[in-house]
């Protein structure tokens, strides 16, 4: 018996609609991801992009447990000296809850150009209405 590899030309990617609202962040992401690899599925390739498209909307309506919001620190460099800069969970949320819950998805998936390519199939919205109507996504319950 022969280990089946999926090719890209074998793999017909589905769209999905996932909302966020009262969903915790961290458990939301992973299985965002998990989706977007295409783990879900059983004709699973490590190395093929057979992971599905997803849509997230009500994105800044996710929540944080614990102490997250004042404590959790999101650090960048702008590359010049002195140039470390950080902003708390709570001040992203209201600033920028798409790019909040794209870097948790991200950070998730494959470090390599594979990764990357996965990436441009999640669509996050920070409202409930979307203009990806005419790919009829199925809602996923999380």
């Amino acid at each position: 018996m022969k280990t089946y590899l999926a090719k890209k030309e074998d793999i017909q990617k589905k769209w999905y609609l996932v909302d966020a609202k009262g969903k915790i962040l961290g458990r939301l992401a992973s299985e965002i991801a998990t989706i977007l690899m295409g783990k879900h599925k059983s004709i699973y390739t490590p190395h093929v992009d057979s992971g599905d498209f997803v849509i997230v909307i009500n994105a800044d309506k996710f929540s944080l447990t614990g102490e997250k919001l004042k404590k959790k620190e999101y650090i960048h460099h702008t590359g010049y000296p002195g140039g470390l800069k950080s902003v708390t969970a709570q001040k992203m949320l209201q600033e920028k809850p798409e790019f909040m819950l794209k870097l948790a998805v991200k950070r998730m998936l494959p470090k390599n150009r594979l990764g990357r390519s996965m990436l441009k199939n999640l669509k996050i919205y920070a409202a409930s209405d979307h203009p990806h109507v005419a790919q009829q996504p199925e809602l996923l319950e999380i």
